[in-house]
């Protein structure tokens, strides 16, 4: 038995903090925001969590995920269950337009979980303090690592333990750092004399916005027979539905668009908007809903991909980093809980295969990261690359598909006229959709796949003889031109 100093109670801390304390580790979790345990979802909702800001947003719980808690930690599932989470399965609500569905083995893995951040949260803290080697110091904040002896002369510090910001030193076999996006680990290895930690970054070019809102007592969500958001290219949206009886609505645009940024902040003009776009009208309607929350904005928003084993070659031992502390990706994607969890899993099968050799655990560990979870890097930056350049023209009044000699051309063009039409009519390629964007297959499954890719080839030769797309939501100046009543941009 090990003991193990997890530092970051969100989402990969106390995944990490449950499966290492199953395995008959003895765990200290420290978690910086002061957070007792509520005793309902409604308490959970109202948590003040300064260090996780993003816990005021919309949330997505991936079919990989809820595969994750049922194989590992069947108990959390139906907890979650039982205190208003509920099930999105593969098959129901499908759009009247899908043709040829019938289940295939594999569909009973594409289960999605709704509900809000902070009540997925609330059960999983539950759980972690039900293990009885668990010691949470909530209202604690690190301030650094300890370190000692190398392995061998010249070679990476090993990290020995957890020192409090009050000087307290907390000693270690093993250290996890799972604090998220902004993380102080490479400050940390660098003081004691490792690294440095190289790092890609790239600005996802958004901000976004998010308001919850709580369905009226004689009302039910509308169905699921419709898109659940939408890409206007200056405008991304989408419809979370959460447990008891509650949803978020999230609005995204372009960091350089100031007109919208600055008014959607204002409840009256976010509302305004939502009734606006196709598939979120009928959710904000008074009669159906009423707001819960104000709306929250988040910037600052990158895609960040850290180097610790550069070359096979540990920057530090006996240390690992979970989740946004070793990569982050565009949160409009909804990947964040799915991957940090994932990666807290992946963490707790390294150790357990390679107990005793730290040079093994931390190499053992950069390879699972790298053939899970890199892909999904990689693509976040490559989709944002794309939709900034679409929203930069667009803000500017010129065709991003001005110039037909531009391959990117093309491609926008099969997935508008190719891609969305299958989607709304082929259950093949719904199925494999949705199994990328729930993380079952690799980001280019759909593209490696020939049989999709001939389905999706042929909506795009059909696409003179098809009907007009359901239009998602108005062009850019209709928008602006519909909000103008309710007040320029600050």
């Amino acid at each position: 038995m090990a003991t193990i100093a997890i530092v970051g109670g969100g989402v990969g801390g106390l995944g990490s903090a449950l499966t290492f304390a199953r395995a008959g580790h003895r765990v200290t979790l420290f978690e910086r925001d002061a957070t007792p345990l509520p005793t309902t979802a409604d308490e959970a909702f109202d948590w003040d969590r300064r260090g996780a800001p993003q816990v005021r947003h919309s949330h997505a719980f991936l079919a990989r995920l809820r595969g994750l808690l049922a194989e590992r930690h069947p108990d959390v599932l139906a907890a979650l269950l039982a205190e208003g989470a509920t099930e999105a399965r593969f098959g129901d609500d499908l759009p009247p337009t899908v043709e040829g569905y019938a289940p295939e083995p594999g569909d009973e893995d594409l289960v999605m979980i709704m509900c809000r951040r902070t009540t997925f949260e609330w059960v999983l803290r539950r759980a972690v303090l039900a293990e009885a080697n668990v010691d949470l110091r909530d209202g604690t904040t690190v301030a650094g690592l300890l370190s000692g002896p190398d392995v061998e002369p010249g070679g990476p510090p090993v990290v020995t333990g957890v020192r409090l910001a009050d000087g307290t030193e907390v000693p270690a076999d093993l250290t996890v750092v799972a604090t998220g996006r902004r993380s102080a680990l490479p400050d940390w290895l660098a003081a004691i004399g490792a690294g440095p930690v190289a790092e890609e970054a790239e600005d996802t070019g958004i901000i976004y916005l998010s308001r919850f809102y709580r369905l009226r007592p004689d009302q039910e969500l509308p169905p699921r027979d419709g898109p659940a958001g939408g890409d206007l290219g200056y405008l991304k949206y989408g419809i979370f539905a959460g447990d008891n009886r509650t949803f978020s609505l999230t609005l995204a645009v372009a960091t350089d668009d100031h007109d919208l940024r600055v008014r959607l902040a204002r409840p009256e003009v976010f509302e305004a908007v939502a009734a606006q776009l196709t598939a979120t009208a009928r959710w904000v309607e008074p009669d159906r809903s009423e707001p819960i929350t104000d709306v929250h904005v988040m910037a600052g928003l990158v895609n960040r991909w850290r180097e610790l084993v550069p070359d096979g070659h540990p920057v530090a031992l006996g240390v690992h980093a979970v989740g946004d502390a070793w990569l982050c990706t565009n949160p409009l994607y909804g990947r964040g809980c799915t991957t940090s969890f994932w990666h807290a899993q992946l963490l707790a099968d390294t150790v357990a295969a390679h107990p005793d050799d730290l040079v093994a655990q931390a190499v053992s560990f950069d390879q699972a990261t790298r053939t899970n979870l890199l892909p999904w890097y990689r693509a976040s930056v490559a989709q944002d690359a794309e939709a900034r350049r679409v929203a930069s023209a667009l803000l500017a009044g010129e065709d991003p598909d001005g110039d037909p000699d531009d391959p990117r051309t093309f491609m926008r063009s099969v997935l508008r006229d190719g891609l969305l039409p299958a989607l709304r009519t082929d259950a093949v390629v719904l199925r494999a959709f949705m199994r990328s964007l729930n993380m079952l297959s690799s980001p280019d499954a759909l593209v490696t796949d020939a049989d999709v890719g001939a389905r999706v080839l042929r909506a795009w030769q059909e696409r003179e003889q098809r009907a007009p797309a359901p239009v998602l939501g108005p062009p850019r100046h209709e928008l602006l031109a519909a909000i103008e009543v309710l007040g320029p941009a600050a």
